[in-house]
């Protein structure tokens, strides 16, 4: 029988050379703070956007507006220099330079803190043919090291910087992850709605409707261009998904990628103006390293000029245990010490995160197709395609009644998977084995699924069940999670 689902609350040129220095809920009344997508997108979008090589003179400017940091000063007993390029992204807020209006509208309530709630390593490989992209949640169990007269003590991992600024970060990121950051980069947020603005918005896809009250994501199922506001509202929404704040970071990942294809493939990386423009628009909100200055920015460009979605790929730090209490700290996030070692391994050795990924093509899923029950039905007018989705469906393990049937629907553009509210976990799978579907909640439609069979449909992709805290650090590519 189908598995009843748990309910849903409410980047070879010359190579840059290393830096020098060796959720819980929350009540209603306090807004969230927004995550790091929001941050690392816009640094990202500079440094895709500069391998359009547009000019010294433009790249110039951006350096010399950059605030500097020293998070190396007087650091030893650092990782072995491995291979690439390490770039730790830290998100701070700054939600005081957004005006009164802005934050009404899009609910950006309460004080700013200027502190850091988002940090992520992005891995350049050597070859500049890849980017990696790895997010370490917020609330990680972490253990800063000992030094300068502090002893070593526990903390989660978002708390070293309001205890010791970017350099503490570094360390205890460095010691947690054996990693040698390289280069550091501070991104302030209220940079981000003009960002997406200057690019024309970002498109994205959803296969079913996502309502957040804290946020005001309002968004049916489908495609939508969003704008500087509503991608702002659509990357901070963490009351859509069971598991909060993992379920917002997947959201943020598909983001991210859908940006990049935004940045490279809308000619604005060979418009002067515009690239001056998106520039301008993150000027005000980036911090660096002292080293990574005009020279990197244009070597790391010309050797990413060829860039795309399809060249990154995205994951989170491997977890171990969610909700693991701490004395003194709470609940804290446990990483997964063997799959997270074996991560951050590829990273030091300059491998692709998923280079096995080709042998294990199968997507992760909540509920095993072998429980889930299909009926499929053909919603166009093309004859034989309900019997080509029904097969290839069964072929991959699903339990289809081998029997499609017409739909009361003949032009439908879009394919729908139909369930009770009861079945949305099982649904959820099924729609993962159907990129680009529509998930549609039926009342009273029972145990059986129903797949109307679109236009759109021209294959299935196996789907595989899996631990539901091994899916969120599944590796997925830039063009995977973006618009099928």
């Amino acid at each position: 029988m189908p598995t009843p689902p748990r309910r849903s609350p409410a980047p070879a040129q010359r190579r840059p050379q290393p830096s020098r220095g060796g959720e819980r809920p929350v009540a209603p009344a306090r807004r969230r703070r927004p995550r790091w997508a929001m941050r690392a997108v816009t640094t990202l979008s500079v440094v895709v956007l500069a391998s359009a090589g547009i000019g010294h003179a433009v790249v110039t400017s951006l350096d010399a507006k950059i605030e500097r940091v020293d998070p190396f000063k007087d650091m030893k007993n650092r990782p072995p220099t491995g291979h690439g390029m390490n770039v730790l992204l830290v998100g701070t807020d700054g939600r005081d330079r957004i005006s009164d209006e802005e934050r009404r509208k899009y609910k950006l309530g309460g004080a700013p803190c200027h502190c850091t709630d988002t940090i992520m390593i992005v891995h350049i490989s050597a070859d500049r043919e890849r980017a990696s992209v790895v997010s370490l949640p917020r609330d990680s169990y972490a253990e800063v090291p000992a030094g300068e007269g502090r002893r070593a003590h526990a903390i989660k991992i978002n708390a070293a910087y309001a205890e010791g600024g970017p350099n503490l970060t570094v360390r205890t990121v460095e010691h947690m992850t054996h990693v040698k950051i390289d280069h550091y980069l501070e991104v302030d947020f209220t940079s981000f709605m003009k960002t997406v603005d200057v690019l024309g918005g970002v498109r994205i896809c959803t296969a079913e409707p996502l309502k957040d009250s804290y946020t005001g994501l309002d968004l049916s199922a489908g495609s939508h261009r969003l704008m500087g506001g509503e991608a702002l509202q659509f990357v901070r929404a963490r009351h859509i998904d069971s598991d909060s704040d993992l379920g917002r970071v997947q959201r943020q990942q598909r983001f991210m990628a859908a940006l990049v294809e935004r940045a490279t493939s809308s000619g604005i990386l060979l418009n002067p103006m515009r690239f001056r423009d998106v520039t301008r628009a993150v000027l005000g909100s980036v911090r660096a390293d002292k080293e990574f200055g005009t020279g990197e920015l244009l070597d790391l460009g010309r050797a990413m000029r060829n860039f795309s979605p399809s060249s990154s790929e995205f994951t989170t730090v491997p977890i171990g245990q969610l909700g693991y209490t701490v004395k003194g700290l709470g609940s804290t996030v446990k990483w997964d010490t063997e799959r997270a070692e074996r991560l951050f391994r590829a990273l030091r050795e300059d491998k692709p995160l998923a280079e096995q990924r080709a042998r294990h093509r199968a997507v992760p899923v909540e509920v095993a197709p072998q429980q889930i029950h299909v009926q499929v039905e053909n919603g166009t007018a093309r004859e034989g395609l309900g019997k080509r989705a029904d097969t290839a469906l069964a072929g991959i393990g699903f339990r289809t009644t081998g029997r499609p049937v017409p739909s009361a629907e003949h032009s439908l553009k879009r394919t729908v998977v139909a369930h009770d509210p009861g079945w949305d976990r099982s649904a959820k799978s099924l729609a993962a084995a159907l990129p680009g579907s529509e998930l549609r909640a039926v009342k009273g439609l029972g145990p059986t699924l129903k797949v109307i069979v679109g236009k759109d449909f021209k294959q299935v992709r196996k789907v595989r069940a899996e631990d539901p805290l091994k899916s969120h650090s599944a590796v997925v590519r830039g063009d995977e999670t973006g618009c099928s």
